[in-house]
């Protein structure tokens, strides 16, 4: 049975609405966002409760870091060292979390960002031929 989404991340949804309908998912003890099957956001409790994390690309990742945006990071399980997600996620501005309209912005990067993503992924191998031994 599918978990609710909590308060927090239908909100979420809410203020990001103008990048698209958004649906909540499960995912790795927090929740993905996604909206036309790209995941733009996750929202993940990494000690001081839950947090709106929102996708980057390399394109705009300067513009997440001149708003004072934190980059997602996590503690690893071996050592503890602070681990970066390849994925590039960072926090959404703190006055973007008021409304859709002030959110419209950093949503429609954060949807270029995983349109960028699905772009740029490696396209699958293709299968090899084997020759059979003489």
């Amino acid at each position: 049975m599918a978990t609710a989404p909590s308060d927090f991340a239908l909100y979420c949804c809410e203020i990001l609405s103008s990048a698209g309908p958004c649906t909540a998912k499960r995912m790795f003890g927090g929740w993905g966002l996604s909206t036309d099957g790209l995941t733009i956001a996750i929202i993940a409790d990494l000690g001081s409760g839950e947090k709106l994390w929102l996708k980057a690309s390399d394109e705009n990742r300067h513009q997440w870091e001149a708003a004072g945006c934190e980059r997602f990071t996590y503690a690893s399980s071996k050592g503890g060292e602070p681990v970066s997600r390849s994925a590039n996620y960072y926090s959404a501005p703190e006055d973007a979390m008021d409304s859709p309209h002030a959110m419209a912005a950093w949503a429609r990067m954060a949807l270029q960002a995983a349109l960028v993503a699905k772009n740029t992924k490696k396209a699958p191998r293709k299968a090899v031929k084997k020759v059979p031994r003489a």
